[in-house]
């Protein structure tokens, strides 16, 4: 048994690269152990098979922007719990190789109305956190809310024009059924309870809330719980 040595001092070895050569190997994923992917240089290996994919190239790991769909109630730390290999949506259309440095400081972006579920941004990529920081305000954000109760034809046309209640000013937005118990908002930076109190002034009731489009960028079929890479012509 060999004495147990940092990974990337064992590339180092096999290779004959220099330190840094070995860190991107690891890091872009193209290193195994024991025909297992390791992205950690730190990884201690023993008398363990090491050997440099196919394919194998020194380019950094590009940044990512993640979508989600997450359930309802999700804490930030739930969160950090949906972004692991397994919850990657195996029919996403934009997929390439995951690895675990996409995992890595993500900034979440618009957060979802309080109590609601649905499409979550999370992102590496500085020019997608400053589209979103600096322009959310101008983001259109789509939302599926079921309630239960009646409204009158007129109170649609009131929502887009800004909904007065008890001396308090609602935002304009676009309101429209989808179903009998489903209404669909259209509205550019809500606050975080915006959406329950215009349709408790409207008297109604909220069942639940799902956020399904920011900007031009869809949900679509992205299962509850899972989430797929953002599109490099995808544009909020």
């Amino acid at each position: 048994m060999s004495e147990p040595t940092r990974l990337s001092k064992r590339v180092i070895e096999l290779l004959g690269c220099s330190r840094r050569e070995a860190d991107l190997y690891i890091t872009g994923g193209w290193i195994s152990v024991d025909g297992q992917v390791v992205e950690a240089p730190q990884f201690k290996v023993g008398d363990q098979r090491v050997e440099l994919l196919p394919g194998a190239n020194l380019e950094p790991v590009e940044p990512v922007t993640l979508l989600v769909h997450c359930p309802t109630g999700t804490s930030a730390a739930q969160l950090q719990h949906l972004l692991v290999h397994e919850r990657h949506w195996e029919e996403d259309p934009h997929a390439r190789r995951v690895l675990h440095g996409h995992f890595l400081r993500q900034e979440q972006s618009l957060p979802l109305q309080n109590g609601a579920s649905g499409l979550v941004v999370l992102s590496q990529d500085w020019r997608a956190q400053r589209k979103l920081r600096e322009d959310g305000a101008k983001v259109e954000q789509e939302y599926l809310v079921d309630v239960a109760g009646e409204l009158p034809a007129s109170a649609l046309e009131r929502l887009k024009k800004g909904l007065v209640h008890k001396g308090t000013q609602f935002p304009p937005c676009k309101a429209s059924w989808q179903s009998e118990q489903r209404l669909r908002f259209a509205l550019k930076n809500p606050a975080p309870d915006l959406l329950r109190q215009i349709c408790t002034a409207l008297g109604l009731k909220v069942l639940g809330m799902k956020r399904i489009r920011i900007g031009g960028v869809p949900m679509a079929k992205l299962p509850v719980g899972q989430w797929r890479y953002l599109g490099d012509k995808e544009r909020f």
